[in-house]
């Protein structure tokens, strides 16, 4: 049943007094210490301190999407949807080490920037708009929705009153600036990780009392044994799940692709650590890398739970059935919710809603940082001050979150989840990547390169995905490059298209720089010391326990 009660009410309401409160302290703390700079606003230039930093990492990537649509996946596939946390985990430590360095010695705050000093103008513009038309179209658009649909599904209350609290909440907490987003983050993820915590504790329970035993330990016992097929990490071609994690690709091929973009060249995400020294930003992201470790116990156990509970009877008849009586996965986390204990229901139901607005505060801050220093600072108003530029900022994301109100509801967003937005992603994620990684180490490439890499990635994605309209693919099934969808097609995993799209991105790259090369065209390298990438001893500890952990873990459950 779809209802919260006062005690309920009382823990939400607890929660967001604190997170307001800390957030109006740092907010005037910060007035007094500082003046209204447009860094200091929108990067917390050297403020932020590493746990602040890794909390915040974590703070906005987990949304909706994931404490849903993964909880969905665990549901149907198991524990091999964990790859995308602990491959994350992997790829946070290659770019602590490797990216965070180069943008730092480089001066870099923004993407767009980064696009700016390594190749043209015109590169930088042109992704520009392209990220913001992707973060407020889709993006916040998605985060906002999904979000309220999640709300909705727990409290009963409208989907469109939770729109409008959710993007007020959020608004209230990026309008102070990044150095309120980062700190208050810190109370978001406290929230969603102890929240998380009890709904697994609880999902456990649940799962040993049906089978007439009592404790966590055996309720994890019982899901090992009762789901045991949900328990494997790389997935066989007979898996039907096989499109969507194909076997091996997810240690070796575009896994990397997926978590390396995301994580490396993504405003959204890069902005907490751009504004910090090397020290403090590799350490905050060691931080977040072992609470992406952590992360699956939150998100992936509850849908097995879940799962098991359901093959027992214990949810009501249709309680987990969409339209025509099909089973829907995304309803698995909400349901489990919904069975929760009053007062702890209200715990979960907080720590929901601090994944949601703290992607929700990042997405808009990063909106607004992009197209105040790289549009209007650039080509509207060169002369603008450092005041002028926060208002602006400001009113962006005002603006943003109204469009994301207003749009969010007539673009047929449903909560087709985590799998959904990974693959439509994927259509850009190679192309940017290859521009990104060659842009880093290979002072030879150009910026028709980095445009062909953008927009022929783009089209290439399109073409793979399409293409078992044209081509019939079966014969590449004894290889593992393709495997029959829900209608019997056999098409290309996308995250093995995405590898695909990746290495013609890189190869077109480089023949159209070696080209120009040779008609006499330098690209602008960045500045690249090896000294650059040293590691301090203690970060090298903590880089060799996370790989260690990792690679206990695909041992563990392979």
């Amino acid at each position: 049943m779809k209802v919260l009660h006062t005690a309920d009410y009382l823990v939400f309401f607890i929660y967001f007094i604190i997170v307001s409160a800390y957030g109006y302290w740092v907010y005037k703390k910060k007035k007094q210490s500082s003046a209204s700079a447009s860094h200091d606003y929108f990067l917390a230039e050297g403020s932020l301190t590493w746990w602040a930093i890794g909390a915040s990492l974590i703070a906005s990537n987990i949304s909706a999407e994931q404490m849903i649509g993964m909880s969905g996946n665990g549901f149907t596939m198991g524990l091999a949807i964990s790859t995308y946390e602990w491959m994350a985990a992997a790829s946070l430590m290659i770019v602590a080490i490797f990216f965070i360095p180069v943008y730092l010695k480089n001066k870099i705050y923004t993407m767009p920037q980064f696009l700016s000093t390594r190749y043209n103008d015109t590169v930088a513009m042109i992704m520009a708009v392209f990220w913001l038309l992707l973060y407020v179209i889709v993006n916040l658009t998605s985060i906002l929705y999904l979000g309220a649909l999640a709300i909705n599904s727990i409290s009963g209350i409208s989907l469109t009153t939770c729109m409008y609290l959710l993007g007020l909440f959020a608004v209230i907490i990026t309008l102070g600036g990044m150095k309120v987003i980062g700190y208050t983050d810190v109370i978001q993820v406290f929230f969603l990780v102890l929240g998380g915590l009890v709904t697994t504790y609880l999902a456990l329970g649940l799962v040993s009392k049906i089978y007439g035993q009592e404790g966590t330990i055996a309720g994890m016992q019982l899901l090992y044994k009762e789901a045991n097929d949900h328990f494997h990490m790389i997935l066989k071609k007979d898996n039907p799940n096989f499109l969507d994690l194909p076997g091996l690709t997810v240690l070796i091929g575009g896994m990397w692709i997926v978590n390396l973009n995301y994580w490396g060249c993504n405003q959204y995400i890069t902005q907490r650590a751009l504004g910090a020294s090397l020290p403090t930003a590799r350490k905050g992201i060691l931080f977040a890398s072992f609470l992406k470790l952590l992360m699956p116990v939150i998100v992936v156990l509850p849908g097995i739970a879940a799962y098991v509970l359901n093959q027992k009877g214990y949810f009501s008849q249709g309680e987990l059935l969409g339209e025509g009586g099909k089973l829907m996965a995304d309803k698995a986390y909400p349901s489990l919710l919904n069975l929760l204990p009053t007062g702890l229901k209200g715990l979960s139901f907080a720590a929901l809603t601090a994944a949601i607005v703290a992607s929700l505060a990042g997405k808009a801050n990063s909106i607004s940082t992009i197209f105040t220093l790289d549009i209007y600072q650039k080509k509207i108003n060169p002369a603008a001050d450092e005041q002028k530029l926060v208002a602006i900022g400001k009113w962006v994301i005002i603006c943003s979150m109204v469009i994301a109100i207003v749009i969010a509801p007539y673009l047929g967003i449903e909560k087709g989840g985590f799998k959904y937005i990974q693959e439509y992603t994927g259509f850009v994620s190679p192309g940017i990547f290859a521009m990104f990684i060659l842009g880093f180490f290979w002072k030879k490439a150009t910026s028709n390169a980095a445009l062909f890499a953008t927009i022929g990635g783009f089209i290439f994605s399109v073409i793979f995905k399409f293409l078992p309209r044209w081509v019939d693919l079966s014969f590449l099934q004894s290889s593992g490059f393709s495997a029959a969808n829900a209608d019997g097609i056999f098409e290309i995993p996308f995250i093995d298209r995405m590898g695909f799209v990746f290495i013609i991105s890189v190869l077109g790259m480089i023949i159209i720089s070696k080209y120009e090369n040779r008609k006499g065209i330098e690209p602008k390298g960045l500045v690249i010391e090896k000294s650059m990438f040293a590691m301090s001893p203690s970060f090298q500890v903590g880089t060799l326990i996370v790989a260690g952990i990792i690679t206990a873990l695909y041992t563990l459950f392979w």
